[in-house]
Parts: C-alpha cells; structure tokens; sequence
C-alpha cells in the first residue's frame, strides 16, 4: 500500500510544490468560508471571525432520565417549554409602591413588547398581575422582576437574547435603579462572549511567545513560518468540518477554543519534527529534494504513529454519551488529522519551494547553537543534554526516585487530602462584573435562583385518576417541607390527560451540587414513597437534573474510557517497538503525569495554593468532565513525545545492539526538540489558562502542567533513567507474540 508511505507523500508533494499549495489553498478559503461569521476588518483576530455555530446546551444521548423526561414534554406536551429569561429591577431608594419604581418597570415592559413576538414577550410582572403577584417583590419591597418568555428553540432564544441584553443595559441609566436579566439564554450567550474573549487573550499571548520559542530552537526567523502557516491552516480547515458538522450535530460552545488550542500545539510540534529533521538531513549532504523525502520516511513516520495515538485517545471521549464530552472529541481530532494531512502534503511542497531559505535571519547568539540542537546526528557532546544523559545514565535509580517520588506524592493530593471535588462550575463563579453573576446573587438574595432553572417532574400516567392525584398531593406536601424546595402548588395536565408536569424551584445555583443532592433526593426518596404501588412513571428533567444524570454518566464511563485508551495505545506500542516491557512503561509514565497534574489542580484551585500568584479564581468544585477529558488529551500529547524519543532510541538499539548508547544518542539527539516542542505548547496552553473563565484555566493550567511534567522529567529522565537500568530486557517480546508484524516507525539507515 504504497500510498499509506508518508516517504510516498513526501517524494510526490515536493515534486509537485505548486498544485499542493494550491490546493490547500482552496480548502482553507471554504474552510473559511463555511466558518466566517463576520467581516475581516482592521483590528480583527482569528477567533472574531472564524466561529462555528455552537451551543452551551447540555444534552445527555442514551436513555438519560433527564432526556425521557424532556422528550416526554415535547411529545406530550405538544409543543416544546419555552425559555424564560427574568429581568430584574431594583432601587436604594424607591420601593416597588413609589411611582418613580412603577413608572422604571412599566417603561421597561414597553420596551420589551416593542422587540416583537419574533425575539421575546413579556409575560409577568408585578404591576400586571391582577390582584399584584407578592410573590414577584423581595421582602424588602425594592426588588421586583418580570418573567420574559424568549421565542424559538434555543439556539434561537440565545441569539434573540441579545436584544433584550441591550434593551436592559440602555435601562440602565444613570438613576437610582439597577436593571439585570438571567436566564439559560443569557447564561448561555455571556458565556459565549466570555469564552471569545479568552480566546482572543490566548491568541494573543500564545502565539507571539510560540514564535519567539520557534526562533530560538531554529535560530532563524525564517524557519518559523512554517510551523505557524501549517497550524492555522489547519485549525482554519477543521473549523469549515466543524461547521459543516454543526448543521446535523450540536457542538457545545468549547470546541472552537479546543481547535485553537489544539491546532496551534500538534500543527507547531509535528512541523517542528519534520523540519529539524529536514534540516538534519542536508547538513549531511543530501539535496533539497532527497532531504525531504528522508525527512518524510523517518520523521514522518513519527509524526504518523505520534498522531494515531492522539487520535485513539480522543476517540475514547466519543464513547461517552454526553454532547460536551462528543463536542471536545470531534474537534480535536478534526484538527489533528488535518495537521498531520497538512504535515504529510503542504509541508514538504513548502520545503521544496522554500526549503533553501529556512536559514535566512539568523539570530544573533541563537543561530549556530539552535541549529545544531535541533539535528539529531549533531547533536552538541558538551552541552546541557548531554550532561543530563551522563547523570542519568550514570545513577538510574536515583534519578528515577528523585524525580519518580515527588510526582508520586502530588498526584495523591487527587485521592486524598482534600481529594478532588467534582461538579459542574456554574454562572456564581463567572468573571466579577459579568451581568449573569450579579443577577444570580440578587436572585438568590432576595427570591430564589431556582426560579430560573425550574426543575421537572413529569408524570406518566392518567391524570384524572384518584391514585395518581393523591400520589401528587402527597408528593407536593413532602417536597413543600424541604427547606431548599419551592413547588409550584398548581399541576400542568396535557389535552390528552395523560401527563401532569410539576414545577420545583430548588434554591442555590442549579449547577451545584447541593441542587444535585435535592434532585437526587427526589428522584431515590420522595418519588418512590409518594408513588408506591400507583401506575404511573415518573420522570425527574431540568438542568439540575440533567447535572445530576452527567455526574452519574462520568463515574460510569471514566474506566470504560480509561480502558480503551490505555489497551488501544499498549497494543500501537508493542507493535511499532516489538515489545511488552516498553508499552508497559509508558502506559504507567504517561498515568504518572496525568495524575501529577490532576494533584496539581486540586492544590491551585481547590485549595488556592499559588492561585493568586497565577492570577486563577479558587473554585470549590473542579468541573466533573476535566479529569476524563484531560486524560484523553494529555495520554494522546504525551505519546507524541514518548514515540519521538522510543523511536530514535530503537532506530540506534538496531543498528548497535548496545542498549545504553542507544538511550544515551536518542536522549541527546531528542531532549532538545522535545523541550522546544513542550515549551510551546505549555505557551499556547499557558495563554489560555490566562483567560477569565475559571473553565479555561483549570484547562489551560492542567494541560500545560501535565506537558511540561511529561517532556522534561518523565521523558528526560524517567525514561532514560529505567531504560538504563533494564538493560536488554527492555525489548523483551514473548516468543508466543513474535508472529506479530515487524512495525517500525523509522526505517534503517542509509
């Protein structure tokens, strides 16, 4: 199958420069324009212009209880539940009888019809409410809302909210009233606007400090354009799929920023690993043409089974039935195969066209040290590396407790003391200053926030039957009693009297886990006593409940997901290294780093240790998706380095039999690659840990932790360092696995 042969792309690509470039050139105008949402003008960025629709929906696939109970509704129901935003007023001065208050409300229910039944309608308010509706003033009498029912479906609803966003912030003007709105759509459309905002701020500290760390590690300028030109052609093309995919898949809001971020790491670190390897190659005499072709047939192949693993790590999130956990799956691994198409095609037309001019600019002082660090044959005998690899080399076992006992001792902070607590951060821990944040605490101070986000309990049964409505009554009188529970007192029946839908307001917001606890509650203890022996199903939905069913979906699947990934990446390694010993090895380091930056995180944010330092929020709860999703990320990342090294390694173990020269030249010709490669990933993932959101800082802090843990102590050290101390037996196969195929990542030498 000699077009599978990344040497076979390499040798036709670079013979034909101009036709690949064009194109890719092609792909990256539709990619772009089935992605633009918006006009490219002075002072636009990447992320303002390059946005798939998204949504901050949660949806659960499978035979969630939330889902039935949702679709339930729809079906029934006859028509979908509206979303309602609440729009509050209130004053320091006026209570709600002053004139002054009811002339600000009656003004701003005006406004609010004048948007049209197509955007929003008015539905509630104190002074329409005939007698007037006490339950709509806080106890003070300062606070009022009104309830405004939002048209279309939610993705629609989110968009229309931003009108009436604008019809509440020209209300407030400079008087003695304060005008606010929350609600799912609201929520929903400043967290969008939060999550652009952070992305913008990623872009523009990740990429200028990526392109000083190219420079340095090539010690030209001109070498780094590649690198940069590959990875945002390739996050450009995988965001038109992204859209083309959105029209029949809802993506959640997040997989733009992990296109981004993805994109900018894989498509730096592959280019990084076929340049220098170009670069390697002609500083030994080859052409241009036959440089690239050997870069493709070694560094290449790397690349090829780096980029595999990374995609069946990710395929693990697919697994999971949860939209968010399905969105972040599909757009990293979008970006991923791209890079690497764009790795094997683009960047050897590149190469031809301008391969001789890769050492133009050189940098004063950087120049000659860079180049020589990033080839591997000349690699420095006298520099930092090669004094790390006699140290380790030298004393393996302290080396591997040194490093080995330290990382060891973090990642227990994920099992104990305090333990990681998980949950789903909500609209309280938003940014200070955001208009959803504040609306919360008024709610939650003067009413309850559980008016925004009602509970469901659906009723599947006959309405009219006395069984049925005593079953209700008892379960209103028993849930009434609950201390964090309003109920709704009147019962909604269907035309057809065969669905009763109650409304429960459970206070504190609904994301959190005293809410989860309530709806749990319900859903184990009040339910099944009130409905004992009566033939009808109940159903609990809602966005509590929906939380509730994601907790639950997490712990189920994790070891599912956990399996996959870590049988599916024993079985790449054992045939590319025709070994037991090594996938061995590396399924426990890569475990290694991903627990020390779980350890790490519950220490930041849990705990608050360096939080203020590092400028991130403290959180009570780490986002119950994060451990599973960086599991997937960082297991496939980490893989791209421990291949890069194995494979030089194996490549000299081949050609020597000398098992500890082989360590020492992959350590020495590899360390300086993988340190720049690391460096800039922990870069692009650092900018975005910089962001507001404390969603993207527990991202972009755990990432480029667990990254940079993983390319300086693990593969620099523990590897080598076990590596040595095992000998031969390293490459150990059991004569029963020998009839497996010989799979090299990097053919002999010439």
């Amino acid at each position: 199958m000699k077009f599978l042969s990344t040497e076979f792309w390499a040798r036709v690509c670079s013979r034909k420069p101009l036709l690949v470039l064009g194109v890719w050139g092609v792909l990256v105008l539709i990619g772009g324009a089935l992605a633009v949402d918006g006009e490219l003008g002075p002072g636009k960025q990447f992320a303002d212009f390059l946005k798939p629709a998204t949504t901050t929906e949660l949806k659960l696939t499978g035979a969630a209880e939330s889902s039935q109970a949702e679709s339930l509704l729809e079906e029934r129901g006859g028509q979908t539940m509206p979303l309602r935003e609440i729009v509050i007023v209130q004053s320091d001065v006026h209570t709600v009888d002053a004139p002054e208050f009811r002339t600000k409300v009656e003004v701003l229910y005006h406004e609010l019809i004048v948007l049209g039944a197509e955007v929003a309608i008015p539905e509630r308010s104190y002074y329409t409410t005939t007698p007037p509706d006490e339950n709509l003033v806080s106890a003070d009498r300062m606070t009022t809302f009104m309830t405004v029912v939002m048209a279309g479906d939610y993705v629609e609803a989110v968009k229309n909210v931003e009108s009436v966003l604008e019809v509440v912030a020209e209300s407030n003007v400079a008087d003695s009233f304060r005008v606010l709105t929350v609600g799912d759509a609201s929520i929903a459309f400043e967290q969008n606007e939060l999550a652009e905002k952070d992305l913008r701020q990623g872009e523009r500290i990740g990429i200028p400090v990526a392109l000083v760390i190219l420079v340095v590690l090539f010690g030209t300028v001109a070498a780094v354009i590649m690198p940069i030109g590959l990875s945002i052609i390739g996050i450009i093309v995988a965001m038109g799929i992204a859209a083309l995919i959105g029209q029949t898949f809802d993506l959640v809001f997040f997989v733009t920023l992990m296109i981004v971020m993805i994109g900018l790491a894989v498509g730096i670190d592959y280019s990084i690993l076929i340049i220098s390897r170009f670069r390697d190659e002609r500083a030994r005499g080859r052409n241009k043409l036959e440089a690239i072709e050997r870069a493709g047939a070694t560094a290449g192949r790397t690349v090829m089974f780096s980029g595999l693993t990374v995609v069946i790590a990710l395929l693990g999130m697919l697994i999971v039935p949860f939209s968010f956990f399905q969105s972040l799956g599909i757009g990293a691994i979008l970006v991923v195969l791209v890079a690497l198409s764009a790795t094997f095609t683009f960047l050897p037309a590149s190469l031809a066209v301008f391969g001789d001019h890769l050492e133009r600019l050189p940098v004063p002082f950087f120049g000659r040290k860079s180049t020589e660090a990033v080839q591997g044959e000349g690699a420095p005998k006298d520099g930092f590396w090669e004094g790390v690899t006699r140290l380790v080399m030298r004393y393996p076992l302290i080396s591997i407790v040194v490093v080995g006992v330290p990382m060891v001792f973090v990642t227990l902070f994920y099992f104990q003391w305090p333990g990681i607590n998980t949950g789903l951060n909500g609209v309280d821990v938003f940014p200070e200053g955001a208009e959803t944040r504040e609306a919360f605490f008024v709610m939650e101070e003067e009413f309850s926030f559980g008016l925004v986000n009602p509970t469901d309990v659906v009723i599947d049964g006959e309405a009219g039957h006395p069984a049925v409505q005593g079953a209700i009554v008892q379960l209103l009188t028993s849930l009434s009693a609950h201390p964090g529970v309003t109920v709704f007192p009147v019962p909604v029946v269907n035309e057809a009297q065969d669905l009763t839908h109650l409304s429960v307001f459970i206070n504190g917001e609904s994301r959190s886990q005293e809410a989860v606890d309530v709806v749990t509650a319900i859903r184990e203890e009040y339910v099944p006593q009130a409905f004992d022996g009566v033939d009808a199903e109940v159903l609990v939905g809602g966005v509590t409940a929906v939380v509730a069913d994601t907790f639950s979906i997490v712990d189920r699947y994790t070891p599912i997901v956990f399996a996959f990934v870590l049988g599916c990446s024993f079985l790449i390694l054992m045939l590319v290294f025709r070994s037991i010993v090594i996938p061995i090895k590396a399924v426990f380091m890569n475990l290694l780093s991903v627990g020390a930056a779980y350890g790490l995180i519950v220490l930041v944010f849990q705990k608050g240790i360096g939080a203020d330092l590092l400028g991130f929020q403290h959180a009570e709860v780490i986002d119950a998706w994060i451990p599973l999703f960086l599991f997937s990320i960082l297991f496939g990342l980490s893989m791209d380095y421990h291949v890069f090294l194995l494979s030089r390694i194996r490549e000299r173990y081949d050609q020597t039999g000398n098992n500890r020269e082989a360590v020492a030249h992959g350590l020495r010709s590899t360390a300086g690659i993988i340190t720049g490669c690391a460096l800039i990933m922990v870069a692009v993932f650092g900018a975005f840990a910089s962001g507001d959101t404390i969603i993207n800082q527990q991202v972009g802090f755990g990432l480029a932790v667990a990254v940079l843990l993983d390319a300086t102590l693990v593969r620099s050290v523990l590897v080598p360092a076990s590596m040595e101390f095992l000998g031969r037996r390293n490459w150990y196969l059991p004569s029963f696995l020998r009839w497996l195929p010989d799979v090299r990542v990097e053919p002999e030498e010439d």
